[in-house]
């Protein structure tokens, strides 16, 4: 449904060129809710608005709903005809709502229609619906300064929602909200995904707005796509910063003869009891040193750190009837002086900041 190839953004600033993007590769298949994640100035936000061209895009092409955007900006500063038709295919949930407060709130959702000629009597039943879609039927007729912060983002995506979009954008909807208002939104999101057929591209520096709603995500740096794929992709495979990010666990060898290993449980193994028939199994004690475990898509996932008694090479065949059992297995390794506990050999995906 989206696909960006070899997209690369420069800007000017001051005399000198600063690299946004630099020759991203990206794919999200139709239907599905993908997250991209990464620090400030990984140039998320520069990927976002180049996928409907309000960034004109350096190089690389823009593929949305099999129109090639890029084909469509011309040379000039303004959109053409046929850009903008395309764009109204496509809807933008802002951060910071971008609502009119002049406005009603049924204006504000009204407005994109306007704009594109659609008749007075006919925006208005279109607005009257999404509001309702949206939880704020009975809200139509009040300003935006009447309404809470997550009030305000349901108008901003049903305004996003009036010109029946096939893809959502999401620019760091949920950053400027509390805890359980995100939660609400998050779940607004997801609900207009299944019930729309939407395809949802959104931005987070926040993992768990990954884990709560996203199908697949990617990581970026530097103005690079480093990592990418489905929840259930990268939670096996082997050394994913992004998996070890979404289900952290910690904990280190408790001895110098004992082999420590993560176990990523997805699909029907997560519901299965595999650690206890290992231990019965081989009649050997097993100490769990950590665990995450949640429901991503509806399907429990999770990652264990687990003890298991001798070296490893001892262990072969224990970690031999884990892999059999379809989990992921990856041995931690001991640093040799002992003095430091066992962690895996990455950098943090996302530095932490504070709340807002």
């Amino acid at each position: 449904m989206i696909t960006t190839s070899g997209l690369t953004k420069v800007y000017e600033s001051r005399g000198r060129q600063v690299t946004a993007l630099d020759g991203v590769d990206l794919h999200v298949r139709e239907g599905e809710v993908f997250g991209v994640i990464g620090q400030s100035g990984a140039g998320k936000s520069s990927l976002i608005r180049c996928v409907n061209l309000l960034e004109r895009p350096t190089s690389g092409t823009v593929t949305v709903d099999g129109v090639d955007l890029t084909a469509l900006a011309g040379r000039g500063r303004r959109a053409g005809k046929d850009l903008r038709r395309a764009r109204s295919r496509i809807g933008m949930v802002f951060q910071h709502f971008n609502l009119l407060s002049s406005r009603t709130v049924q204006d504000n959702v009204e407005l994109p229609l306007e704009i594109l000629g659609v008749p007075s009597a006919e925006r208005s039943r279109r607005a009257l619906e999404l509001l309702d879609l949206v939880g704020l039927a009975d809200k139509a007729r009040n300003h935006p300064g009447q309404l809470s912060g997550g009030q305000k983002q349901r108008v901003g995506i049903a305004r996003a929602l009036a010109g029946e979009p096939k893809v959502l954008l999401s620019d760091e909807a949920t950053s400027a909200l509390d805890p359980e208002t995100t939660r609400s939104i998050l779940q607004l999101l997801r609900d207009l995904n299944r019930q729309l057929g939407l395809t949802v591209l959104l931005i987070t520096h926040e993992m768990d707005v990954v884990k709560t709603v996203c199908d697949s995500a990617a990581l970026m740096e530097k103005g690079r796509v480093v990592e990418s794929g489905t929840v259930g992709e990268l939670l096996a495979t082997p050394g994913s910063r992004l998996a070890a990010e979404l289900f952290p666990v910690g904990g280190h060898a408790t001895g110098p003869d004992r082999t420590v290993v993560d176990v990523t449980f997805h699909g029907e193994a997560a519901t299965q009891p595999v650690i206890s028939q290992l231990a019965r199994t081989y009649n050997i004690d097993i100490s769990i040193l950590g665990a995450a475990m949640d429901t991503v898509g509806g399907k429990q996932i999770g990652r264990m750190r687990i003890e298991l008694p001798g070296r490893y090479e001892e262990n072969v065949v224990p970690v031999g009837f884990l892999r059999e059992q379809g989990l992921q297995v990856e041995r931690v390794e001991e640093p040799r002086d002992g003095t430091a506990p066992a962690v895996p050999a990455q950098q943090p995906v996302l530095a932490k900041e504070s709340a807002k």
